[in-house]
């Protein structure tokens, strides 16, 4: 009996501890890269640690730059890799240079890849529409003369996907753990997703993409016959459908129904890929990217009804999602969660820093600042605790994670701030 007793007080101890979310702080790391000329008052979107052992992070600022500190500096050293800001590559708020991902093979072929936005020559026939922008997902090589700057010379363009309008460009690039590259698109912007982006397959907007960089294929028929940068993945979920090119079903999607994914990650040792979705007017949404997943986008915004769509359709519903307006949280899946009204999609932590945090994927909202955690149970699908990590006052632009698990936020500020436990 004593025995069962002190199994039990083991197992409800194990259990509180689980549901526990500890308080973070914020520690300013590279205090002093704001002072460089080129960065001054630019924001930084993105931020990733090179995978060959140097410790050098790679910073990028929206409207053209990316900067290398090394982690534990004070970034008064930073050294400028990539520029093009001569290309005008912001030509709307969301717009910009938005993400950075190496190769996998990075070590040998020092190859990495970006995101940027440009505007097209006024009265191009930018397919499938005369549309005003374009997405552009490029390779680059770094220069075999200095491994701290990048070969603007070498770019080789993968992908153009044209844009409508000047907001929704997700604008994330990441490698999975199957090396294949992840993009994530937003719905081409205005608002209520006027073309049906979301629920269309003929589109590459309002999806989760991916792609093998590493392929190249030859799609469409007859005089729209041509080849492509990349090749497809054999699992991807239309990947056997009838070959029409940009006309057709598109083979790059692998999930959809996004309407502006805001940053996404891959946990480092589950490989659950874990997306924040920017919702319209009511809903913001945290979501688990599955092969094949519809997420509802615009048929739904989070879990709730947002226009009519085919009878009996099925999407897949958030792990978790915040409402805008406090009259609105008696709706919500978890009608605890506070208010916010743009979702940042964050990290599974990983680290060794703060192990309290273990397990617990963090996420943010831009416009409050409010930092939250939650806890997931993998085996039940479900969310076993969730809370505010910490309330501060900066607008979050984006997370970051290094190579060895610890998690950052990037402000509109400029300021780059490490998460730690308090």
């Amino acid at each position: 009996m004593k025995n069962l007793f002190a199994t039990l007080l083991l197992a409800v101890s194990a259990t509180a501890w689980a549901e526990t979310l500890p308080a973070i702080k914020l520690e300013p790391v590279f205090p002093k890269i704001r002072e460089i000329a080129s960065v001054v008052d630019q924001r930084p979107v993105w931020m990733s640690e090179c995978p060959d052992g140097s410790g050098r992070m790679f910073i990028v600022y929206q409207p053209g730059i990316i900067l290398i500190a090394k982690k534990g500096s004070d970034g008064a050293d930073a050294k400028e890799f990539f520029n093009i800001e001569d290309r005008r590559v912001n030509p709307d708020n969301e717009c910009g240079l938005l993400s950075l991902a190496f190769h996998p093979g990075f070590n040998t072929n020092h190859l990495f890849y970006v995101y940027y936005n440009l505007r097209n020559p006024q009265n191009a026939n930018s397919k499938p529409e005369n549309y005003p922008l374009r997405s552009v997902i490029s390779e680059f090589k770094v220069s075999d003369a200095d491994a701290d700057k990048a070969d603007l010379k070498s770019e080789r363009i993968v992908l153009e996907v044209p844009q409508p309008f000047g907001n929704h460009k997700g604008g994330q690039l990441s490698f999975g753990p199957d090396g294949y590259l992840y993009l994530g698109l937003g719905d081409g912007g205005s608002g209520d997703d006027p073309f049906g982006h979301g629920q269309s397959v003929s589109t590459l907007l309002a999806k989760m993409l991916r792609i093998d960089v590493n392929g190249r294929m030859t799609i469409g028929r007859n005089e729209n016959k041509h080849e492509v940068g990349y090749s497809i993945p054999r699992d991807n979920p239309f990947v056997k459908e009838m070959d029409m090119g940009d006309r057709g079903c598109r083979k790059e999607i692998f999930a959809l129904g996004l309407r502006n994914p805001w940053r996404y990650s891959f946990d480092s040792k589950t490989g659950d890929l874990w997306c924040g979705d920017v919702g319209q007017n009511l809903w913001e949404e945290v979501d688990l990217i599955v092969n094949g997943g519809n997420f509802g986008w615009s048929v739904r915004e989070g879990a709730h009804h947002f226009k009519p769509g085919p009878p009996g359709a099925q999407y897949l519903e958030p792990v978790i999602e915040y409402p805008h307006q406090k009259r609105m949280q008696a709706e919500a899946m978890f009608p605890d969660h506070s208010v916010g009204l743009c979702v940042i999609g964050g990290y599974v932590y990983h680290g060794k820093s703060s192990p309290a945090l273990e397990g617990i994927y963090i996420y943010g909202d831009y416009n409050l600042g409010t930092i939250w955690g939650l806890r997931y149970d993998r085996a039940a699908k479900k969310v076993t605790a969730h809370g505010t990590l910490l309330q501060q006052p900066d607008n979050i632009n984006s997370f970051a994670e290094d190579n060895d698990g610890e998690v950052y936020t990037l402000m509109q500020s400029g300021k780059i701030l490490k998460i730690t436990t308090e």
